[in-house]
C-alpha cells in the first residue's frame, strides 16, 4: 500500500485497497467510502498540500462545521438542591490503631494534633466523626484517600 503523506491519500492506492477487500466498485464510490466524513472527493489542496499534484487532500474542519446542540428549558419550578454541602464521615473500625487515625487526619486534612485527637475521639465513642464538608466532588476526593489508607469513610449530604 502506498501512502504519499500523512491524510493524504492517493487514488490508485484507495482502488488497491478496495481490490484487497473484493468489493467491485467504481473509483468515485471507493473514493467516498474511504475518505473521512467531510473530506472532499476532488482535488482540492490545503496549504499544507499544496505541492503536490496526485493526492486527495484531507480539509481541516473549521468551528463552523460543529453546533452546540440547543436544550430546552423544562420550566420546572423546583430549584435543585445544589445549596447543601455533602459531608465525608470517619467510621470506627476494630482495626485501625487511634494513633494511626490521628496521624491520616493530620495527614491528609492538614489537622493539629489536638484537632486529629478530638475527631478520632469521636469516632472512638460515638462511632463516628464528620472530618470534611464541600462539594460533592471534593467529598468524593477525599472518601478515595481515606480509603486509600485504610479507613472506614463515607459521604452523605449534610442534614439541615
Amino acid at each position: 500500500m502506498r501512502v504519499r503523506r500523512r491524510g493524504t491519500y492517493d487514488q490508485k492506492t484507495v482502488m488497491e485497497l478496495l481490490v484487497e477487500r473484493r468489493e467491485p466498485q467504481d473509483q468515485a464510490t471507493a473514493l467516498k467510502q474511504w475518505l473521512p466524513i467531510g473530506a472532499l472527493p476532488h482535488r482540492s489542496r490545503t496549504h499544507r498540500d499544496s505541492r503536490q499534484n496526485d493526492g486527495v487532500a484531507l480539509p481541516r474542519l473549521s468551528n463552523t462545521d460543529v453546533r452546540p446542540i440547543e436544550v430546552v428549558d423544562p420550566g420546572t419550578d423546583i430549584a435543585p438542591d445544589t445549596d447543601r454541602p455533602w459531608i465525608v464521615l470517619v467510621w470506627n473500625d476494630p482495626i485501625n490503631l487511634m494513633s494511626y487515625v490521628t496521624l491520616v487526619l493530620q495527614k491528609l486534612f492538614g489537622y493539629s494534633l489536638e484537632k486529629a485527637t478530638e475527631l478520632m475521639l469521636d469516632v472512638h465513642n460515638k462511632g463516628r466523626a464528620v472530618v470534611s464538608s464541600g462539594t460533592r466532588e471534593r467529598t468524593e476526593f477525599d472518601v478515595y484517600r481515606l480509603h486509600e489508607h485504610g479507613l472506614w469513610a463515607t459521604m452523605q449530604r449534610e442534614d439541615s
